[in-house]
């Protein structure tokens, strides 16, 4: 049976989150992704790393533009099996807590919440407001999880890419995906 998990990249900072779950799911048999970028997803992509817009699209099944209201993920008879929006920036988190649905990724996110879908929200913001997290409380009441890219330290960590690996292990535990990512707690 073929899962399908969609990822939202937006402008936060952080986006090797999103870009680094994208190539884990590729790998995995018998899932595949919807990608939705936002605008300022886009240039933060070209700021922090060395892909390209087009490298990241590459990586997924199905693509689909902030503004494709048609897509699939639009609907609720559309069935998927849970959306992550990694980085997800400030903005972002407000538009879902406050069912402001103007872009395919709030309009994603809101569906998984009305089907009682997992959705998982990676904030990647540092310090909080008293709004960010009444914000993180009202997507977390509603049903989302939040997970803040916090990478944890006990595996020992030696490289970035094991650090941002501990995050996306994270996601993929809360999506109920196996992997190898991180050395668990023993």
């Amino acid at each position: 049976m073929n899962r399908e998990i969609v990822v939202g990249i937006s402008g936060a900072s952080g986006v090797i989150y999103g870009i680094r779950l994208i190539e884990v799911l590729k790998e995995i048999e018998n899932i595949s992704t919807h990608l939705i970028i936002s605008e300022p997803g886009k240039q933060v992509i070209g700021i922090e790393t060395e892909y390209s817009v087009n490298d990241v699209e590459a990586l997924a099944d199905h693509v689909w533009g902030e503004r494709e209201f048609t897509a699939p993920v639009a609907s609720g008879s559309h069935r998927t099996n849970g959306m992550v929006v990694v980085p997800c920036s400030m903005k972002t988190l407000s538009g879902i807590a406050n069912g402001f649905s103007d872009n395919l990724m709030g309009r994603a996110a809101d569906i998984c919440l009305k089907e009682d879908r997992r959705l998982i929200l990676v904030p990647r913001e540092t310090p909080l407001s008293l709004i960010d997290l009444e914000n993180m409380v009202r997507v977390r009441r509603a049903g989302a999880a939040v997970l803040p890219a916090c990478p944890g330290l006990y595996p020992n960590p030696q490289t970035v890419t094991e650090m941002i690996d501990f995050v996306v292990g994270r996601v993929l535990d809360l999506l109920d995906v196996e992997h190898e990512l991180y050395r668990r707690w023993e």
